[in-house]
């Protein structure tokens, strides 16, 4: 029993001492997470802010090299003499002198400035002030520079620039127009240098967890740095469609993976369409909650074993008598008188009042089993001899049935229908007089109904047709006598009272161990109260009723009532009747739990 007196001191000592544990165990990790989760994101964003003013400040540098550059008379007229044609000596010296000056100009420039940056000048055609582009539009950077106008360039080496220390480099490089500032003629690129190194070791001073990634990507998802971003692409792809639909320029991301959740916080840069990621598994960052909750969950469990122990042994001196004593209770429920008094004897309580509810108990075991003992053998008695009546009412009204039958066969001169009815009359008496067991094989009741049916349509012939629909699967269950021929003897009769003809329909089944048995007639069927007053008798009232009754309906409830006498709750029974048209009788029978080779019915 859930809710005996051990099981209540286990409830109460879990809740009071295992449930706090619990409910903090999942509270303060929880709180930790929101906590963790805003203090990381109010440093994210601080650092991502610092980050962009950092990354400003060397773009800003490089856009006013570029546009110093653009604007300085030296290279102004170092573009117009390249554009000039070419083969005049003096152009050419001049030329020269141009180059020189800007060389030099160029080279203060990179010395002036920090940060490495370093300036490149070249034409449409490739011809630059370091060195000639032969493939100039094959370069990837100057073909999105020409084509998709982005001037801030992705990781990459560039071989011409003055400095050797910057052509072994990875760079990103700011893009803007050469334009000649007479006819504003765009006729070649300034590219301004700086290199990728630096952004990158600012990067690595913004880290989230231990295994969290930090990155730049444009808008397209490529890295504008070197390497290989350890963030799962997919996830990038992600998130760049969640921030086309938020459009903020900073902010939150939380993207569902394949085996776990990311948090992705971004902010756009204004470099170009460049974007700053910094990412972190949800496990990851909460590794450290995780782990507390954890130990707290294994301590919960570690003091829910504890109480367990403590109130198992603080309440087995008191619950272990009363646990046995409702053993023998629960026996006595079930009419186990034998096995109750069995427990009774080892039952031992030093506890006196406890003691005295034992031997009280067991001296009411006693008394009470003397008492039913008794009523049950009077009762046994008396339903026998009311099985026995009832049994007896259908062999003599048969009988004289069958004996008008063969009166009628012979006054006509039919003395080879006599005889036949004579032989099935001779199978069926047989059938009806072997006592050895009250209960046959349904097979058995079919074959009797079948020699019965027999002997009917000798007598009616072509006007009485009767079917049997039999289940296979019923044949060799078990069941008691003359159940079913009261019933088509009761379908002929009345269907013959207002017709000169009858058809009797009758069919077993047997499922999920249930057997149905339907008698089916076109007769002129049963008023409402007919139904009503076989259906309202209670057991006593019925059995008595029926005993003493010689009215039509007394072959039904026979058949009822010894049914009810045999199988009790298990058998039940459905009565569908309409006046001039004719009654369906559903018997049923429930097998579950039932031996189904039980040979004999003694009550």
């Amino acid at each position: 029993m859930f809710f005996s007196l051990r099981n209540k001191l286990f409830l109460v000592f879990s809740c009071l001492l295992t449930i706090p544990f619990l409910v903090l165990s999942l509270v303060i990790p929880s709180l930790f997470t929101i906590y963790i989760k805003d203090q990381t994101q109010e440093l994210t964003v601080e650092m991502m802010d610092q980050f962009s003013l950092y990354i400003d400040s060397i773009t800003k540098q490089a856009e006013d090299v570029g546009q110093q550059v653009l604007v300085n008379p030296i290279t102004q007229e170092w573009l117009q003499l390249e554009t000039k044609q070419k083969g005049d000596d003096t152009l050419t010296t001049a030329r020269l002198l141009v180059r020189n000056e800007l060389n030099a100009l160029l080279s203060s420039m990179m010395v002036n400035n920090s940060n490495n940056i370093s300036v490149s000048i070249f034409t449409h055609d490739g011809e630059g002030i370091w060195g000639d582009y032969a493939d100039l539009e094959n370069n990837t950077w100057y073909s999105e520079f020409e084509n998709h106008n982005k001037t801030y360039t992705r990781s990459h080496i560039d071989p011409n620039q003055q400095s050797a220390v910057m052509r072994d480099l990875h760079i990103n490089s700011h893009l803007i127009p050469l334009v000649d500032m007479n006819s504003f003629g765009d006729s070649g690129v300034i590219k301004v240098n700086f290199s990728t190194e630096l952004i990158e070791n600012a990067l690595d001073k913004i880290k989230i967890g231990e295994q969290g990634n930090t990155f730049i990507v444009n808008e397209q998802g490529a890295n504008v740095l070197t390497g290989e971003i350890k963030t799962p692409q997919e996830i990038v792809t992600d998130s760049l469609e969640e921030m086309k639909d938020r459009q903020n320029e900073q902010g939150l991301l939380e993207i569902e993976g394949d085996n776990e959740k990311y948090l992705l916080f971004y902010q756009h840069l204004s470099v170009g369409d460049w974007i700053l990621m910094s990412e972190v598994t949800e496990a990851d960052l909460f590794a450290h909650p995780y782990q507390i909750q954890k130990s707290m969950l294994l301590l919960s469990f570690g003091v829910f074993l504890i109480t367990i122990i403590a109130s198992f042994v603080f309440s087995s001196s008191i619950t272990n008598p009363l646990r046995e004593l409702t053993k023998a209770m629960n026996y006595l429920e079930k009419g186990d008188f034998n096995s109750a008094k069995q427990i009774m004897p080892t039952i031992k309580s030093e506890n006196n009042e406890v003691r005295y509810v034992l031997r009280v108990f067991a001296h009411t075991l006693e008394q009470l089993k003397s008492l039913i003992d008794n009523e049950y053998k009077a009762n046994i008695r008396r339903r026998n001899a009311e099985y026995k009546a009832l049994l007896l009412q259908i062999n003599p009204h048969f009988l004289n049935n069958t004996l008008e039958i063969m009166g009628g066969l012979a006054a006509q001169g039919k003395n080879k229908d006599v005889m036949n009815v004579s032989v099935y009359l001779g199978k069926m008496l047989r059938y009806s007089l072997d006592t050895k067991s009250n209960t046959v094989t349904l097979g058995e009741e079919i074959q009797y109904i079948r020699n019965y049916a027999t002997i009917l349509q000798l007598r009616y012939e072509d006007a009485l047709h009767i079917s049997i629909d039999e289940d296979p699967e019923s044949k060799n269950l078990p069941i008691i006598k003359f159940i079913i021929q009261p019933l088509v003897e009761n379908a002929v009769k009345y269907s013959f009272i207002a017709k000169n003809h009858a058809k009797v329909y009758i069919k077993t089944s047997y499922q999920s161990n249930h057997l149905t048995i339907v008698i089916e007639d076109d007769g002129i069927g049963m008023s409402e109260e007919v139904i009503y007053h076989l259906i309202d008798n209670d057991d006593n009232k019925t059995k008595s009723s029926t005993l003493e009754s010689s009215g039509n309906s007394i072959g039904l409830k026979n058949v009822l009532d010894r049914l009810q006498l045999y199988y009790e709750e298990q058998f039940s029974y459905q009565i569908d009747s309409e006046i001039n048209k004719g009654t369906r009788i559903t018997l049923g029978i429930n097998y579950e739990g039932r031996e189904m080779n039980e040979e004999s019915h003694n009550r």
